[in-house]
């Protein structure tokens, strides 16, 4: 993978899938991660996002968070606008 892209839900799913038919042939971690072109620790902490996961499952997921974010922000606004008209009807300028 190329330096300072963020790969998507899908690249990271077969990544991990390719590490784990290297380790089972008999490499190590650390030489199927080179060969991946990914340091160990970006495999340790995908292992943990993505562990098991499919790779439609993968995708939801990374739909869900996205939305969940957007939902945030939204509430976050609504919040704000709340408090501000709060505070106007009370003459607090």
């Amino acid at each position: 993978m190329r330096r300072g892209q963020r790969p998507s839900a899908e690249q990271v799913v077969l990544t991990l899938r390719q590490i784990e038919v290297q380790t089972a042939q008999g490499k190590s971690i650390a030489v199927a991660c080179k060969e991946a072109g990914i340091c160990e620790q970006s495999y340790y902490r995908w292992r943990k996002e993505y562990g098991g996961l499919q790779i439609d499952q993968a995708r939801r997921m990374k739909d869900l968070e996205r939305e969940n974010a957007r939902l945030r922000r939204l509430v976050a606004d609504l919040s704000l606008e709340k408090q501000v008209l709060k505070d106007v009807s009370a003459g607090n300028l």
